[in-house]
């Protein structure tokens, strides 16, 4: 097993490059099997994620050519309509192609997903649409079995809660399904958002995009053709290196991102000392010498994302004085707390509220990664500990970090990845 080696109390300076968003890419490369065509799709993020749905659609008797940042997806050859255990397991966005395939095909088996130990993150609400939408649905031996022989049958969805990977099944669902169907209280994610509009520009039309409203006029049953496109920078990728930047008192540059999308992101970052230089598809984060403490609650797009609370911990860790962090959105989504207490941070848990106070120095020690954003929180705070911090479990990081090593190697931090 790979483990990365980081040596602390590095200043960081030069350029990222950010790849494209893996939680948009997902959704999209289940799209493809709405599609009567193959699909190119570019700016694809080399991570395991992407590889995994990609086996997935390749057991399903899919064609997937995936090099470099590019893939051309030919979901025409589809014969099998069963998401076995073996792949779904590892990876809780494999759900996502039970919406198309039912659309599709009128019968799929899905096995319940697995994926990240952040907490519980049910489908129990996709499930229901689909039911609304004339599914027929059994649970059976860990697996989802859904039916509708005669189509899915446009109507009305009003989700009790946002769900992201719930909104993009129904919308992948909606798209092939008999008349229109309306979502309410539908998320607003940009990875939501680009979904829409690639279904949008290739057939399917969409009203309310970007809304918590959207309605879909469905092909009644009829495949579309889908032009190549380009998936969206990854804001996730985006935030946690402009969180390096702030942390080790860098300046750095990261270039393909979208601006608009990082707006909570930014705002937090300036609450804490930072300025920025912004262009079109760049920014330049310029850091105070001086971190301030400060208040995050965890919610919803286009607020404060979740994926982004353990990196700004990381970085609180530093500020002088006392931050809150309240997560809102998943129970169990403060594992990093006990490896940041090793690393000499002080850090206070009560139910779903951090208090850290900051200020503390830390020192680098053995770590182990628990989820995906944990595991960038401990890379965030090793960058900036007294001697050396090996980070173990590491495949957490693979799942959502493009090249993550080579770039912040070529930014200047002494970084190794190395064989247990």
């Amino acid at each position: 097993m790979d483990y990365l080696q980081i040596e602390g109390i590095k200043s960081l300076n030069g350029t990222i490059e950010i790849s494209g968003a893996k939680n948009a890419s997902l959704p999209l490369i289940a799209m493809t099997i709405l599609a009567k065509n193959s699909v190119n799709i570019k700016n694809l993020p080399d991570v395991v994620d992407i590889k995994t749905l990609l086996k997935l659609l390749t057991n399903l008797g899919a064609s997937c050519d995936f090099e470099d940042d590019k893939v051309v997806v030919d979901t025409s050859t589809i014969t099998e309509t069963k998401a076995t255990y073996d792949i779904v397991k590892t990876m809780r966005a494999s759900i996502l192609v039970l919406g198309p395939i039912l659309a599709r095909f009128g019968h799929c088996e899905v096995s319940l997903p697995g994926g990240c130990a952040i907490g519980q993150r049910p489908i129990d609400l996709h499930l229901k649409a689909l039911e609304q939408m004339g599914a027929h649905i059994d649970i059976k031996s860990g697996y989802v079995e859904a039916t509708a022989p005669n189509g899915l049958k446009g109507c009305n969805i009003n989700f009790d809660k946002i769900t992201v990977t719930g909104t993009a099944n129904i919308i992948m669902a909606a798209a092939l399904a008999h008349g229109n169907t309306t979502i309410t209280n539908a998320a607003r994610e940009p990875e939501v958002v680009q979904l829409c509009e690639i279904l949008n520009d290739n057939g399917v039309a969409i009203e309310g995009i970007g809304t918590a409203i959207l309605t879909i006029h469905g092909t009644a049953g009829k495949c579309i053709d889908i032009k190549e496109f380009t998936v969206i920078p990854d804001r996730i990728e985006a935030g946690t290196y402009l969180c390096a930047g702030a942390i080790t008192r860098s300046e750095l540059t990261i270039s393909n991102v979208e601006p608009k999308h990082l707006g909570a992101v930014l705002s937090k970052l300036e609450e804490m000392g930072s300025t920025f230089t912004t262009t079109k598809d760049t920014i330049t984060i310029h850091p105070s010498s001086d971190i301030k403490p400060v208040k995050i609650v965890t919610q919803e797009y286009p607020a404060f994302p979740t994926d982004m609370q353990a990196q700004f911990m990381a970085l609180a860790t530093q500020a002088d004085g006392v931050s809150i962090i309240e997560e809102r959105l998943f129970e169990n989504r403060f594992m990093h707390v006990s490896e940041l207490q090793r690393m000499g941070a002080d850090i206070t848990l009560n139910g779903n509220i951090a208090t850290i106070n900051g200020k503390n120095p830390l020192s680098g020690t053995d770590v182990m990664a628990t989820d995906l954003r944990a595991s960038s929180a401990l890379v965030l705070a090793a960058l900036v500990s007294e001697g050396t911090t090996d980070i173990h479990r590491i495949y957490h990081l693979d799942r959502g970090y493009d090249r993550l090593k080579e770039k912040l190697e070529n930014v200047g931090a002494k970084i190794q990845r190395l064989k247990e």
